[in-house]
């Protein structure tokens, strides 16, 4: 779609705006949600993927993590991903915590599909569509990632070069 002439000089600046600020408002608000999951974990009763979580677990490690164990290792886990988003350092061994524990949040969807979905694979509950919405975030942390080496966002295409015959 293309902008009206009358309000490209607006468009030029948000997109702008968007470009310089997004990955870093981005990063702020993955770490947010890291760290704010994370946190509720280490209070029994808070987290409503407490029960989820600690089965899956279990599950994973045939019984041989209890859950008094696996949800402060996993509530700790997440905080620091979330401090690490939010701050800004460390962010490769940040994005490798995430990226190592995204595939344990989708497992509930595997084991337990009863408790998942209303009419799998169409009708996720509302547990489902808690761990669904995980796509987003491995999404945004993709994202963040390309910029790790110094990667980031243009308001403009970059101009591809002319090739001329010789």
């Amino acid at each position: 779609m293309t902008v009206p002439p009358s309000l490209q000089s607006l468009d030029i600046r948000i997109t702008t705006w968007m470009a310089r600020h997004g990955v870093t408002l981005t990063r702020w608000a993955l770490g947010a949600v890291f760290l704010w999951f994370g946190a509720i974990k280490f209070v029994p009763g808070w987290s409503p993927a407490e029960d989820l979580a600690a089965r899956t677990i279990d599950h994973v490690t045939l019984g041989l993590v209890e859950p008094a164990v696996a949800l402060p290792l996993l509530a700790a886990w997440e905080s620091l991903i979330g401090i690490g988003l939010l701050t800004g350092r460390y962010l490769r061994v940040t994005l490798l915590l995430l990226f190592l524990q995204m595939p344990g949040t989708m497992l509930p969807l595997l084991f337990f599909p009863s408790e998942t979905f209303t009419a799998f694979p169409f009708s996720p509950t509302l547990e489902g569509q808690y761990i669904i919405k995980n796509l987003v975030l491995v999404g945004a942390a993709i994202v963040i990632g390309a910029t790790v080496r110094g990667g980031q966002l243009q308001a403009e295409p970059a101009r591809k070069p002319i090739l001329r015959a010789t």
